[in-house]
Order: structure tokens, then sequence, then C-alpha cells
């Protein structure tokens, strides 16, 4: 199993299209929002060049499915949604997903996103575990994983460290039969 083929997905409101060279802008404003480091506790810095090469290289690995997030009113770059770290021996990945602060923020972008992507990746793929974790301040995205069918199965405590304060990382995942299901 493998993510070689990068596929173009549409939907009402955002087109998921692979990641390339001429999504490296948005991505260096992505990486560059502070509200979007703090709900993905990035504490990282990248260099523009490093932001140019991840991008122009992602489409390389069959181990990932990196997809730049497009407004489909105007095709505006406006977050990724990432499948990564697969474990085909245990048909499992994780998901992270990131949005340019507040202008994608509040217009059912993301929640389309990971609609669009588990999609994909269940009825396209043998993958039968899709798992994330997401900071307990963020009750924006526990809401919207839970929505859109991810469960709770613990808590790192003090995963985080941000601004003096610790933070606990919730674990969340969601399974092919429970996502499949309802369609059934």
């Amino acid at each position: 199993m493998t993510f070689a083929k990068k596929p173009t997905l549409y939907g009402e409101r955002v087109t998921l299209r692979p990641v390339g060279p001429e999504h490296a802008d948005g991505l260096w404003e992505l990486v560059n929002d502070p509200e979007t480091a703090r709900l993905t506790g990035s504490h990282g810095e990248l260099d523009r060049t490093a932001t140019d090469i991840w991008y122009a290289t992602r489409g390389d690995h069959d181990d990932r499915l990196d997809l730049a997030i497009c407004a489909a009113e105007d095709d505006a770059y406006v977050g990724e949604v990432v499948l990564n770290e697969l474990d085909p021996h245990n048909r499992s990945c994780n998901l992270r997903i990131a949005l340019i602060g507040p202008r994608a923020f509040g217009r059912g972008y993301g929640t389309e996103a990971i609609r669009l992507t588990l999609e994909h990746a269940f009825t396209t793929t043998d993958l039968h575990r899709i798992s994330l974790e997401v900071f307990d301040f963020n009750d924006r995205a526990v809401h919207v994983y839970r929505k859109v069918g991810f469960v709770e199965e613990g808590v790192r405590r003090d995963a985080l460290h941000w601004h003096g304060e610790w933070h606990n990382a919730i674990m969340m995942s969601v399974l092919a039969p429970e996502w499949l299901a309802p369609k059934a």
C-alpha cells in the first residue's frame, strides 16, 4: 500500500490538489501565521528556501499524501491536509491539517477537506485506521474531528509546552468500518 497516486479531490467549498512549488507562497504564509503555529504547536522555524524545497519534493514520496487546500471560489491556498506516518503492515497512518488563520477558519474548509481525504483514503486504499493528535485548547478542531467520525482514544499529558504552560494532546482515530458503515 502506498500513496503513489496523488489525486485532486473536489468538494463544494474546497479543492484538494497535490502540493507543488506553486503552493510554496501559501505554505510560507501558513508556517509564519502565529495562530496556526499555536494550534499546531509548531516551535520550529523554516527559511524560505526550505519551504520551497519541501513543497517541490512532496510528490516524490509514496509514503505520504500532501494536499493543498484551495478555496473553491477562487482557488486560493488556505491550508494543507496530509496523510503521513504510513504503516502498511498495520494499514494505518496519521492525518494532520493546518489552515491559514482567520481567513480560513469558520468557513467549513477544514471539515470538508478532512471528509474528502478520509473518503479517498478509505475507498481507494486498504487503510484500516487513521489517527491524529490535537491539543486540548483547540476546541474548534476537536469538535470538527468528532463531527467527521474521529473517536477519542486517550491523552498524552503535558505533551506541549507553549508560552510557559503545559497542554495535553488528545489522541483520536477513525476506522474504515466506522467511516464506511453509514454509506452501506
